[in-house]
């Protein structure tokens, strides 16, 4: 276990901080068709650092299971709301987000209603395996090639 010593900036008593990751979630929205017709999955431009294009997704909340972060964080960041969501994989390389160690738990689901950009995402998209957006934040490349390849053996 790590652990970090060190004192409270308020009152000067010895403080230990554990550093264990923080959960988080994606989730993989599939649109069949969207007003403009296409159908691919949702991605979202970020606003705050790091940079780039990103599933949608985030931190899961105290006393939140990760269904509910899911379905929030999708709400939240795309104004869908979600059908057949189920788990997908999960990543946990202590490098996969420059901020922190986080694991994320990996989502896949249906979206319904109109796309907009909510939260904290500067834009959202829709895109197919071909077209994807560059830069991809975080690991979101891997966590893509994995997505299309099991889909391809369905």
């Amino acid at each position: 276990m790590k652990i970090k010593e060190g004192l409270c900036p308020n009152c000067g008593t010895p403080v230990i901080q554990y550093l264990n990751p923080v959960p988080t979630v994606d989730i993989i929205i599939e649109l069949a068709s969207s007003d403009e017709g296409e159908a691919g999955i949702v991605l979202v431009r970020r606003k705050n650092d790091p940079p780039g294009w990103a599933i949608p997704g985030g931190f899961v909340d105290y006393g939140e299971t990760l269904e509910q972060a899911a379905l929030r964080e999708a709400k939240e960041e795309t104004g869908l709301e979600l059908e057949n969501l189920r788990q997908f994989h999960a990543y946990s390389d202590p490098r996969r987000d420059p901020r922190r160690h986080t694991i994320s738990i990996v989502f896949i689901g249906q979206g319904r209603g109109k796309l907009r950009a909510g939260d904290d995402a500067a834009s959202a998209g829709i895109f197919t395996e071909r077209g994807l957006p560059e830069p991809l934040a975080f690991d979101h490349a891997e966590i893509l090639r994995d997505y299309f390849r099991t889909k391809r053996r369905a």
